[in-house]
């Protein structure tokens, strides 16, 4: 079995075809047969895992397999303590409720520079969510009026995107697969 972890540059798409020709996976990797476990938009930068292991792809896109992913939100407008806490309790979307996020302000990450408009002020947010529906944080950010400008997944559970250069893949160390093996409920 493969697995690996991918820092996903923005404007990439997170599979390895594109009928429209824009950049995909297979621009940055080389290892044949592995697929995206869950997705990151193309607009959105970060950790992607990839791997051939059907059950470890299964329980990672499976909603009922409640795992945390960690971003980092840069988002328009100056946060609020109230407006964190809306993310925190959850918000209404489309008529459904989310799952309440942890949400916090941190200071600027050290992140591969990206222009963004920057002509208001802007907010950097960690938030976990632990569930994905389709560009879930970037309508949950703007439910509460805060716009998002740029958006990084930075861990997915146990695994981190740490100092992996953008662009740039590797395989999982044993004792990240073995974290990620017990987070997903597996004995071993």
């Amino acid at each position: 079995m493969r697995y690996i972890i991918f820092h996903k540059p923005y404007e990439v798409m997170p599979s390895f075809t594109d009928p429209d020709g824009r950049r995909t996976l297979k621009d940055f990797i080389e290892a044949p047969n592995v697929y995206a476990a869950g997705r990151l938009d193309y607009d959105s930068e970060g950790l992607m895992l990839l791997t051939d292991d059907g059950e470890i792809n299964h329980r990672l896109t499976d909603p009922k397999f409640d795992h945390p992913k960690t971003y980092y939100a840069q988002v328009e407008g100056v946060a609020t303590e109230a407006q964190l806490e809306q993310l925190r309790r959850g918000v209404i979307l489309k008529g459904e409720a989310t799952k309440p996020a942890e949400a916090k302000i941190i200071a600027p990450p050290n992140l591969p520079p990206r222009a963004v408009r920057n002509y208001h002020p802007t907010t950097w947010l960690q938030i976990t969510l632990r569930e994905g529906k389709k560009r879930q944080l970037r309508r949950m950010t703007a439910a509460v009026g805060l716009p998002c400008l740029r958006l990084v997944r930075v861990g997915l559970g146990p695994l981190t995107l740490g100092d992996l250069p953008l662009g740039s893949w590797r395989d999982l160390l044993p004792s990240e697969l073995l974290a990620l093996r017990r987070m997903l409920g597996f004995k071993s």
